[in-house]
């Protein structure tokens, strides 16, 4: 017998996303419905997920356990966000009507705004209006379902404040229901005082920058733009031995705007991930299809920056790439923090099924950050994160778009948002 101090009892559904991760091709289809699903954890880990004849046969729960009565609700895995920008300042909202105007996102970096308007605003910024911040962006991901959110720093291009956003994003931890996973990416665009001198900037990431933030162990991943303009693939390599050598895993913003190479160079140094890919080709696609690489898609970005050309999903689910969605919450060029949104735009402007969007906003999502054996499905020894969506079935994730179905979400084995509100006592 196992003992349970959270059960969620009687779900209409229980959509456990169970299986092996990542999943690829027809097994992004499955979802592991399980009608009647009864749900169970001890010290915020899942001791049970499964029908109610099984789970009164083996799990015992405990006195004053938690307990809420799924009738009526579909239970899901909590979203997974792989990848966002979440530490900067100010906005860009200027920029935005000057894109709607005709700017493109590259005629304004050339412009000196950009990332370089956010750049400046976060350099401005003090440590603790950053967290603030943080904080208020951290409470709209959860009540749209975020319980584990990829982070990455980018927006201070010097020592000082690259560090900043790095113990901001630490901090977060004790403040925070969230998960927040950092990520190192001083290497997002030059800064400014080094547009002359590319090459001593490099210099500054290599024998500063990527040395320092492993050694006070700031962030897991080191992650570069690997674009033209912006960093050349063989810029992206020198940049990825360094930061390797540390002891950080690798993550790539590979052909967003032009084919470069970056999905087959990302898939070749063996990165985690492979991020945006908009402009990817057919030989990116093998390359990622044929790797451990996963495939991270970002459909809020084509949405925002209104193009015609989107990350081709279908072709690499089709080829069997490990596909995985996510928001590129930023203030640029997809300022949407709602994984809820992106899981709608992954099913009606990139191709995908509600099954396989279900399952690349959630365990796909987990292993684009090496999470996978603790997030993204609902399984014994897995956290218990949970979505409790007021549906008929979990379709309706999809079939409602603009509609927030989530009223209760548990992290942890802790209730965190009851009835479409955050509960403030948690994290």
């Amino acid at each position: 017998m196992r003992s349970a101090d959270c059960v969620v009892a009687g779900c209409r559904q229980l959509v456990t996303c169970r299986g092996p991760l990542p999943k690829r091709g027809e097994a992004l289809r499955d979802v592991g419905v399980v009608e009647n699903g009864w749900l169970a954890s001890d010290r915020g880990r899942i001791v049970f997920a499964g029908a109610e004849k099984e789970f009164r046969a083996e799990v015992v729960v405990e006195p004053g356990a938690v307990r809420l009565d799924g009738g009526g609700l579909v239970a899901t895995p909590g979203f997974v966000d792989a990848h966002t920008h979440l530490p900067f300042a100010g906005d860009r909202q200027r920029e935005f009507g000057l894109r709607l105007r005709g700017w493109t996102y590259q005629q304004l970096a050339s412009e000196g705004m950009g990332i370089l308007t956010t750049v400046r605003a976060t350099r401005a910024a003090s440590r603790e209006e950053l967290l603030s911040l943080c904080l208020r962006r951290l409470d709209e991901m959860l009540l749209t379902g975020t319980t584990t959110v990829e982070a990455k720093s980018g927006y201070g291009l010097d020592l000082e404040s690259e560090l900043k956003q790095l113990e901001v994003l630490r901090e977060l931890g004790s403040l925070h229901p969230i998960d927040v996973v950092p990520t190192f990416m001083g290497a997002h665009e030059v800064a400014p005082e080094y547009r002359d001198r590319r090459g001593a900037y490099i210099d500054l990431l290599v024998t500063t920058l990527i040395p320092e933030v492993r050694r006070r162990d700031l962030a897991e991943f080191f992650d570069v733009f690997c674009e033209p303009g912006y960093f050349s693939l063989a810029e992206t390599e020198v940049l990825a031995a360094a930061a390797r050598e540390a002891g950080f895993k690798l993550k790539v913003h590979a052909e967003e705007f032009a084919t470069s190479g970056g999905a087959e160079l990302a898939a070749r140094l063996g990165a985690v991930s492979a991020e945006h890919l908009i402009s990817v080709d057919d030989r990116g696609v093998a390359a990622l299809a044929a790797s451990g690489t996963a495939a991270v898609c970002l459909p809020g970005v084509p949405f925002f920056l209104m193009l015609a050309k989107k990350p081709p999903a279908r072709r690499l689910i089709e080829a069997g790439a490990a596909v995985a969605l996510a928001s590129d919450f930023n203030p640029g060029s997809s300022h949407i923090s709602s994984m809820l949104f992106v899981l709608q735009l992954g099913v009606f402007t990139l191709g995908l099924s509600v099954e396989e969007a279900v399952n690349a906003c959630t365990g796909n999502g987990a292993y684009a950050i090496d999470r996978h054996r603790e997030v993204g499905t609902l399984e014994p020894g897995k956290k218990m994160d949970v979505l409790l969506l007021d549906a008929s079935d979990y379709v309706t994730l999809a079939y409602r778009p603009g509609s927030n179905p989530i009223r209760h979400v548990i992290k942890d084995g802790r209730l965190v948002v009851r009835d479409g509100r955050k509960v403030e006592t948690a994290g």
